[in-house]
């Protein structure tokens, strides 16, 4: 297909333009370029494609740093200026919350480092090669580093033979001091070379499986002088620097005194930074390692007033009794279920701080709040530099 128009962005942060007048979305294009292109992927509503020949480029396009750029999955903005990819993510978050919600908003967005500042990766390993894999296949892209990754982690892929492991996959997460917890995960029995990681390298801990072989099952991590152990499969969130936003952005919106509640808590990073202005916080969260990371947690910062629960969100809710000030939910990617939003909604706090990494998921979910809800405040923090993905700050009031 050639001489294409491409008309805008979608947001994936595709381009768009038109083949006999059904849409396609054109991996590596900006508006305004004029492009030849081969299509991926038809159907009956829409074409996928790449770009063959750029006839006209637009001016906005730079030249990405990465060699992996054009075959990898992971970032995909990479051809656009840093300030471009903000743009994109503001005009992305305003578009689906007006679409969705009906909530019309002029929407800030905190920005991140554009480098360096993935404090976890996952890399696949097929015939003794690691890397990602092609977008959309099972295809490993070999690399020797990655540019959205911390230091640390780039300075050990470079040894990633010394695992030994011909097929499998590796988690590297690396934490504030540039220390690496390294979770294995393969069928094999590798010969790990132990004795020269530890002497070239900072290792918390190395997991094989889900067993420990030589150090700890987790690691330290140090966020606005507060101290989180986190577990080899624990979630916490890879940019520390953003993380440090939001912990400073949920400060700015708690009382002192309130009662809050911590739902999907995690290793309870949120709930034990607002709990420092709190009477008494709850955390709940499903993942047994990420609930005693919790509560250890709760005692390394010496906070007293923390309560967890483990189990389903929507089953443990009910549990509590007192009447609730704050819930700030950090669901997964899905949002809220059906039966966890309904139970919100009959607890009626008085605030909802709402941390979200899917702005889809969360208009469908402010769309059923705002019958209760104000939306007071919402903002944008670029959690995933360059790619398309935007973590969002919202806070609602009760009407």
């Amino acid at each position: 297909m050639n001489n294409l128009k491409i008309e805008k962005l979608d947001n994936f942060g595709r381009g768009i333009c038109y083949v006999n007048d059904k849409i396609t979305f054109v991996t590596n294009a900006l508006p305004d370029e004029i492009v030849n292109i081969k299509l991926t992927k038809e159907s009956k509503k829409y074409n996928e494609a790449i770009v063959t020949e750029y006839l006209n480029k637009s001016p906005k396009r730079i030249d990405n740093i990465c060699p992996y750029y054009e075959e990898c999955g992971g970032c995909n903005l990479l051809h656009m200026s840093y300030q471009d990819t903000l743009n994109f993510k503001k005009d992305k978050l305003e578009s689906i919350i007006y679409k969705y919600a009906k909530l019309q908003r002029d929407i800030e967005i905190i920005p991140s480092k554009d480098f360096n500042y993935r404090n976890k990766v996952t890399l696949k390993i097929k015939n003794y090669k690691y890397g990602y894999y092609k977008e959309s296949t099972h295809k490993i892209i070999p690399i020797t580093k990655c540019y959205i990754a911390e230091t640390a982690i780039n300075d050990f892929i470079k040894d990633i033979k010394y695992l030994n492991v011909k097929n499998g996959e590796l988690v590297i997460r690396s934490n504030y001091n540039n220390e690496l917890l390294l979770w294995l995960k393969t069928k094999e029995k590798p010969n790990i070379d132990i004795p020269y990681l530890k002497e070239h390298y900072k290792i918390s801990g190395i997991i094989l499986n889900d067993q420990v072989i030589d150090g700890e099952s987790s690691y330290i991590e140090l966020i606005n002088h507060q101290i989180f152990t986190v577990s080899y499969d624990s979630f916490f969130q890879i940019n520390r620097d953003i993380c440090s936003k939001l912990f400073n952005l949920i400060n700015e919106y708690i009382n002192d005194n309130e009662v809050i509640l911590d739902l999907y808590c995690g290793v309870g990073t949120l709930g034990i930074n607002a709990s420092s202005h709190a009477k008494k916080t709850f955390g709940i969260e499903i993942v047994r390692n990420a609930i005693l990371n919790a509560i250890t947690n709760a005692k390394i910062n010496k906070r007293d007033n923390v309560y967890y629960m483990l189990g389903d969100a929507s089953k443990c809710l009910p549990k509590i009794k007192e009447h609730l000030n704050t819930i700030i939910l950090d669901p997964p990617r899905a949002g809220l279920d059906k039966v966890t939003l309904n139970t919100i909604l009959s607890f009626k706090p008085d605030k909802i701080i709402y941390v979200s990494c899917d702005p889809m998921t969360l208009a469908r979910d402010l769309n059923e709040l705002q019958r209760v809800y104000n939306l007071e405040v919402i903002k944008g923090l670029d959690m995933f530099a360059y790619t398309n993905h935007i973590e969002t700050f919202c806070v609602l009031k009760l009407k």
